[in-house]
């Protein structure tokens, strides 16, 4: 079933959970996604955006993901992720995602609020929640590589607060030291700026580059007002190291089907002990 509002995101962040967000390239990754909802019985967003589309084509991934999410028993959200175009988010809309993410973080400040303020404007008219970025990401959304977070680009409390009183958008992904993709050695947060942040700012607030983050440091962000998690690089490289041990047995009989069960069965499982490290033991 399709997951509409802010519900979902609103009780997490009351809860001291996260609703988490996993990156969709494809049909298995797609399906993989939706079983680890099922078999959790719990609200999950398919991230099917700007990135994958540049593979899969938009038209083709937004109907895969917007299918497999009404048809699921599951409260599944289909959420456009990373746009910095009006025109995508627009189409996206139309479609019937039930969330977008702008990214003005490439932005000026002022070009940023600009920006997001068209995109929440266009997406009221949807029924559509918004999330915005504000500070910068290091690394590559697709491919994994060893970024390192710089202190000047992480997100200012006060900024924040600012941002998101002119904006009025409904989620705000910061910049705390994460980064995408996985790293040589391990990520450490600057939860006291993540805690400042959630001080002063009445909405959820979104890490990404959650992929390889110690599981201290991901309950630590959880209970300082991080409700939306996303998780791409992880669910990749289950599915890739799939591929690779079925790749000799199904070579010879060029068995593709084996292969494609295997990476969408790894995402799955993969999804679904992201999905477990999002419970905090205590709760």
């Amino acid at each position: 079933m399709l997951l509409h509002g802010t519900d979902a995101l609103k009780e997490a962040a009351a809860a001291g959970h996260a609703l988490p967000g996993f990156v969709a390239y494809n049909l298995e990754t797609v399906q993989g996604i939706t079983a680890a909802a099922e078999t959790a019985g719990r609200p999950v967003l398919i991230q099917a955006g700007s990135s994958p589309f540049k593979h899969a084509g938009r038209e083709a991934l937004m109907r895969l993901a917007l299918d497999a999410a009404a048809h699921s028993a599951a409260p599944l959200g289909v959420h456009l992720d990373h746009s910095r175009d009006l025109e995508e988010i627009t189409a996206c809309l139309e479609a019937g995602y039930t969330s977008v993410m702008v990214d003005g973080s490439h932005l000026p400040f002022a070009e940023n609020i600009a920006l997001t303020k068209e995109a929440v404007r266009r997406a009221r008219d949807h029924g559509a929640w918004v999330e915005a970025e504000l500070g910068a990401l290091p690394g590559d959304e697709d491919v994994s590589t060893d970024a390192v977070a710089q202190p000047t680009a992480m997100t200012d409390p006060q900024q924040a607060a600012e941002f998101v009183a002119a904006t009025c958008v409904d989620a705000l992904a910061v910049a705390v030291g994460n980064v995408h993709g996985f790293t040589k050695d391990p990520i450490r947060l600057d939860l006291d700026r993540l805690a400042a942040i959630h001080d002063v700012v009445p909405v959820p607030l979104v890490l990404h580059g959650a992929s390889g983050l110690p599981v201290e440091e991901l309950h630590g962000a959880l209970a300082r007002g991080v409700a939306k998690v996303n998780v791409n690089a992880e669910l990749r490289r289950a599915y890739l190291e799939a591929v690779r041990a079925t790749l000799p047995a199904a070579l010879p009989g060029s068995d593709v089907v084996s292969l494609w069960a295997a990476g969408r069965d790894a995402v799955r499982d993969a999804a679904l002990d992201v999905i477990g490290r999002l419970t905090p033991r205590a709760a």
